[in-house]
């Protein structure tokens, strides 16, 4: 048997267990992973609310996590882009708050030596979503990009991607997070009442390009500064659609690994940092959402089976 985390009926954390399970087996065109750190994303305790049952539909009990790094440990037949041992990360087709998790190679790539653990099973989600909306949005160099929620899973990539790329970027946060925004090269300012002030207080002739990844009714806003929804996107704020703003969602799969690359290249350049707020095990799964669902944090949250 292996231990996962499960939960039975949608709730708080308090429904998740810690439960043995049966072993996985890598079928036709899988591996499967002993699991060495598995990221922790706002989606989870949404899927563990119930909060995206219609979008997500479980049968229960279900298990939570899809970023995961680990070790290959078994290669299903007609596997050639990995061997077993070989140090992986990406998303699994399993949970990944698990001890073992089954993988699609294609969606995997090498995890380099350098990465820890911890940070490298928090690339997949944030960072490969951070990587389509820039190209989506097309932001190039010397443009100004607006990202709300700066400070956040998908605003600390889009940020350092973005001035990787040469693009100037202004990000909202609370104060708490002004200095880790700008030890980035993020110009932070303070959301609510009076952001387009704020805003062309620093960048008097508004900005290019807007990246919403916060939902807290920032779209008017964003659409004044950018002079037009054109190059407004939000992750979030569905019911804005009519505005003629983008709404993203992410394609499982869809350009991954070339993300992905990209991603690990900066941070070995040195141009890209994930600060990493806290590191829980299984046992300690249920804290880990909560303090997820809590928010105001100033890095990501993994859980690291023993």
């Amino acid at each position: 048997m292996s231990l996962a985390v499960r939960f039975s009926e949608y709730g708080t954390p308090d429904v998740l267990r810690v439960v043995d399970v049966p072993p996985l087996t890598a079928g036709p065109g899988q591996v499967r992973l002993a699991v060495r750190a598995a990221g922790v994303n706002p989606v989870d305790w949404k899927i563990l609310s119930g909060g995206m049952r219609r979008m997500m539909p479980l049968d229960l009990p279900g298990g939570l996590g899809s970023d995961v790094a680990g070790v290959v440990d078994q290669v299903g037949e007609g596997v050639t882009a990995f061997a077993v041992g070989d140090e992986v990360l990406g998303a699994s087709v399993t949970p990944s708050y698990a001890r073992s998790a089954l993988a699609d190679p294609a969606a995997l790539v090498a995890r380099p030596a350098s990465v820890p653990w911890e940070v490298a099973a928090t690339l997949a989600g944030t960072g490969i979503t951070a990587w389509q909306v820039l190209d989506e949005l097309q932001v190039a160099e010397g443009e100004t990009l607006l990202i709300h929620a700066a400070a956040g899973g998908v605003g600390t990539f889009a940020g350092q991607v973005a001035l990787a790329r040469g693009a100037r970027v202004i990000g909202t946060a609370g104060q708490r997070n002004h200095e880790l925004l700008r030890s980035f090269g993020v110009e932070p300012v303070t959301y609510g009442t009076g952001l387009v002030d704020r805003v062309r207080a620093v960048s008097p002739r508004g900005v290019d390009a807007v990246l919403d990844a916060s939902g807290r009714g920032e779209i008017p806003d964003s659409i004044e500064l950018a002079g037009g929804p054109e190059r407004v996107l939000s992750l979030v704020a569905f019911d804005a659609a009519d505005t003629g703003i983008r709404i993203h969602t992410t394609e499982p799969g869809a350009g991954g690994p070339e993300a992905l690359g990209g991603i690990l290249d900066l941070i070995g350049e040195g141009r890209l940092r994930v600060p990493v707020a806290g590191t829980y095990p299984l046992e300690r799964a249920a804290e880990a959402l909560a303090v997820s669902r809590a928010g105001h944090l100033s890095g990501k949250l993994v859980v690291v089976p023993a």
